[in-house]
């Protein structure tokens, strides 16, 4: 049956990815009346969102950024399916990606790299990073993801993000993945979206981050000092509908001379630029707040938070 059921959901993604990409803008567009003002998909939330994140911005400000977001949120969806089946020469007609060449230095000198990045953009496209670094055929391109409750669709994403030189590798089993490539010194450059909303057990760092005294992921910090990887920060543009430029930025090539906890800061602080710049192409409808210091002390009063 899991079998059937994934066949099923492939079908109809891969039947929807063979329409032309300025043809899923049009239908994009045409969904997003619905999306925004019938459907209202976590509307309080966005906005919610965005007035905190942005108070010295006016309500028409605001419900502009809104909008927009929904429009972008919607073209996510499409260019993610359309992953499916476009060629691997003519996504790179829609990509740019800077500083590859960096990666590529690293691994010359026997270095694998970590990429940090946050839910901007396109995030999904940069499974196809291994297009641009064609001299190192042989590097794994990982991503790390968490496995999602519906195995159809987990299956789906495994697919469309392997499609063009990914390779998905599991939150709970990448230090061990890593650990092997680097005993059988194989390169990797990994990405961790490392803008997650932490449980409570694993809160251990809090930051001012547009506006809002914030709990972070540090796992991927954490790995990656344990790595040696050199940092690089994957800043995102999207200059116009169907480009996406990515940016790779050094954050340091020696984590370990870096005081705990100063890599995380560097990313949110460039986090917060792109964002700033462009608005609407961060993921809004996430309730990325919803844990406050003011409850993780009092559980820690009462000895509910162990992991401390």
């Amino acid at each position: 049956m899991k079998d059937i059921g994934y066949k099923i959901v492939y079908a109809v993604f891969y039947v929807l990815s063979l329409l032309p990409l300025r043809v899923m803008y049009v239908v994009s567009d045409l969904l997003f009346p619905i999306a925004y003002y019938v459907v209202r998909y976590r509307r309080h939330i966005v906005r919610s969102n965005l007035q905190t994140s942005f108070p010295e911005k006016s309500p028409a400000e605001i419900l502009h950024i809104e909008k927009r977001f929904y429009h972008w949120f919607l073209d996510y969806f499409f260019e993610t399916i359309k992953l499916l089946t476009i060629s691997s020469e003519r996504l790179l007609q829609h990509l740019e990606f800077r500083g590859a060449d960096q990666i590529a230095a690293r691994f010359d000198q026997g270095q694998s790299c970590a990429a940090m990045l946050g839910h901007y953009g396109n995030w999904e496209y940069l499974s196809a990073t291994a297009l641009s670094l064609p001299t190192h055929p042989d590097a794994v391109m990982g991503l790390i993801y968490h496995p999602l409750r519906n195995k159809a669709f987990d299956r789906l994403f495994i697919a469309l993000r392997e499609r063009h030189g990914g390779t998905c590798i599991p939150k709970k089993d990448i230090l061990r993945y890593l650990v092997g490539y680097r005993r059988d010194h194989t390169m990797s450059l990994f990405g961790y979206i490392a803008d997650q909303s932490p449980k409570w057990d694993s809160i251990h760092l809090w930051l001012d981050f547009l506006h809002h005294d914030t709990p972070v992921f540090t796992g991927a910090e954490r790995i990656i000092r344990k790595m040696s990887n050199a940092v690089y920060y994957v800043d995102m543009e999207r200059p116009r509908r169907g480009k996406y430029i990515f940016t790779f930025r050094e954050l340091t090539l020696d984590p370990q001379s870096l005081e705990e906890h100063a890599l995380t800061r560097k990313f949110f602080v460039l986090l917060e630029e792109s964002i700033r710049r462009d608005p609407a192409c961060y993921l809004w409808s996430h309730a990325r707040w919803k844990r406050t210091h003011e409850e993780y002390d009092r559980r820690v009063r009462e000895g509910l938070i162990k992991n401390r």
